[in-house]
């Protein structure tokens, strides 16, 4: 597919956050995910559980054990959203297995045992917010750039397009550049 003349999976499409430690810069990469098909394939939603009423069957939604279920699943979609984003990041985590959901959510406590603070945790679960958000602000460069229009590219060179009229040697470039005269 291409939209006006531009392969939308061609486009990059990362976040960046940079943290210092010191002299040193921790980089996090961020990408957005796609779908959530694999996420929805390893994690089905918990049904309620049914209930038998005058109506016939339905389902109990005032369940407590569904609804801490549901709660669990929640915070294990948010967890897969944040470890899958994560991953051009190439982190080496302590106890989160990429491919065993029962481990996504403890990415808080390995990111706390690395020794990041509950702010940097919040700034890097925050790159992965937008990573995966189109946002006003995102929107509003694209038209920017839209509106610019194309910018011409530039020469291969950055240096002058004309020929100087002498060199440093005090000599007119165009004698010098045929060697020396006799």
């Amino acid at each position: 597919m291409r939209i006006g003349g531009i392969d939308p999976g061609a486009l990059p499409a990362e976040e960046v956050l940079v943290l210092p430690r010191g002299e040193e810069q921790i980089v996090f990469r961020a990408r957005g995910l796609a779908d959530m098909d694999e996420f929805d394939k390893l994690c089905p939603e918990p049904k309620p559980p049914v209930r038998l009423t005058k109506a016939g069957k339905e389902p109990n939604e005032e369940d407590a054990n569904w609804r801490s279920a549901m709660l669990a699943h929640g915070r294990r979609r948010v967890a897969y959203m944040v470890v899958k984003s994560l991953e051009p990041s190439e982190i080496e985590w302590d106890t989160v297995a990429p491919d065993n959901p029962k481990t996504w959510t403890n990415y808080t406590e390995d990111l706390r045992n690395a020794g990041f603070s509950q702010v940097e945790i919040n700034r890097i679960v925050q790159l992965v917010w937008e990573a995966n958000c189109l946002d006003e602000a995102k929107l509003e460069q694209a038209r920017q750039v839209f509106l610019r229009g194309h910018q011409p590219a530039s020469d291969a060179s950055s240096g002058p397009s004309t020929e100087p009229e002498s060199t440093p040697s005090g000599e007119p470039a165009s004698d010098s550049a045929s060697g020396p005269q006799e």
